[in-house]
């Protein structure tokens, strides 16, 4: 799209008229995240146990010293033998944030259903350090939802992100869990596009002029280790703004 070319006071008034519906958004966020707080919980009454570096370990245990969790439900890429593009996009911004939401009373766990060795295997390829468990074997995935038998595959249509769609075996989300002297309680999931506030880049390329830019959700994204470093490069030196294709 050709852009308007205006004088500098054009531009500000344009600025501050968009910043209305900025300053609306922000306060939806707000008033939406209050809401979420006071969504109700459930107790967990299943006995969840978990394949670790150090042995089985139970839901309760993943949560460490923290009275909340938080579990990044990584897709494991069954046909590609490593971990799903999207979901190793969201593991690179968690990265940074462990060390904060581990002081914040908040701890946070990838959970694959995939056995540990590969999904260790493909931890130490990508650089990363927050805990990863396996979940191969039992009923956590499919109880939240992230992974699917193929009964349920047969029939077309899954039940993901609150609704019935077609499905993969495997596919991504979030599951927030709180622990006190009562038990341990999931308090909220999300799934699809409702992670995408976790993952700053898609924020960044929001504020730029070509956006995301893409003709389907994602098709730009790489694992970190699979980008093309030389034409990145190139087109980060020519000041265009242009990326590889």
């Amino acid at each position: 799209m050709q852009p308007r070319i205006v004088s500098r006071e054009q531009w500000l008034a344009a600025r501050k008229a968009h910043l209305k519906s900025e300053k609306a958004l922000t306060r939806m966020r707000d008033l939406v995240a209050a809401e979420r707080r006071s969504l109700p919980w459930v107790k967990i009454e299943k006995d969840y146990v978990f394949d670790t570096t150090e042995g089985k370990r139970t839901l309760p245990e993943l949560f460490g010293a923290n009275s909340q969790l938080i579990i990044h439900h990584f897709m494991w890429r069954w046909d590609l033998d490593q971990g799903c593009v999207s979901c190793s996009l969201e593991a690179d911004h968690a990265e940074g944030a462990i060390a904060h939401l581990e002081h914040h009373d908040v701890s946070y766990v990838r959970v694959s259903r995939a056995p540990l060795e590969k999904l260790q295997a493909y931890r130490k390829r990508m650089g990363w350090t927050a805990t990863w468990v396996s979940s191969y074997g039992s009923d956590f995935n499919y109880d939240f939802h992230v992974s699917f038998s193929q009964e349920q595959l047969a029939k077309g249509r899954v039940y993901y992100n609150y609704d019935l769609v077609e499905g993969f075996d495997e596919l991504p989300g979030l599951s927030v869990f709180y622990k006190n002297a009562d038990g341990v309680f999931h308090t909220y999931s999300s799934y699809a596009r409702g992670n995408e506030e976790v993952i700053g880049a898609f924020i960044y390329l929001d504020i730029t002029p070509k956006g995301r830019n893409e003709k389907e959700i994602m098709d730009w994204v790489k694992r970190h280790d699979e980008y093309d470093a030389k034409a990145a490069a190139c087109c980060h030196g020519s000041g265009t703004g242009e990326r590889s294709a």
